[in-house]
């Protein structure tokens, strides 16, 4: 493989995913729904017991944002109509209708600083 072809494979990669920091350890204390704003995109980050988990902000029912929610465990529930979402996974967890689940995302930790793979 020629070293352009490479590198484009490397640069493409890349764009697939990149990493933004959008906290501190310290900014987000456990039980804590943090909302962030990452390539135009709303993120919320939950500390649970010290793991860092991320998802989108906004509800798939009616566009609530999440991070105004209540959070008892890793469960998150949506003020407005009462969703309850999987705050590990963005799996929806109990609602009336059926609705989507929120995208989540991969948390990098290094040091003390909090990075979102978007």
């Amino acid at each position: 493989m020629l070293k352009s072809e490479k590198l484009l494979r490397i640069v493409k990669r890349i764009r697939l995913m990149s990493r933004f920091k959008v906290a501190k350890t310290s900014d987000i204390p456990p039980g804590q729904l943090h909302k962030v704003s990452v390539e135009q995109k709303e993120i919320v980050v939950v500390n649970i017991d010290g793991s860092f988990f991320a998802m989108d902000d906004t509800c798939t029912h009616a566009g609530a944002s999440i991070s105004d929610g209540k959070l008892d465990g890793s469960t998150v529930t949506c003020d407005w109509h009462g969703a309850q979402f999987d705050c590990k996974t963005g799996k929806l967890e109990k609602f009336p209708a059926k609705i989507n689940d929120l995208k989540s995302y991969q948390v990098i930790i290094e040091s003390d600083d909090v990075f979102v793979e978007v």
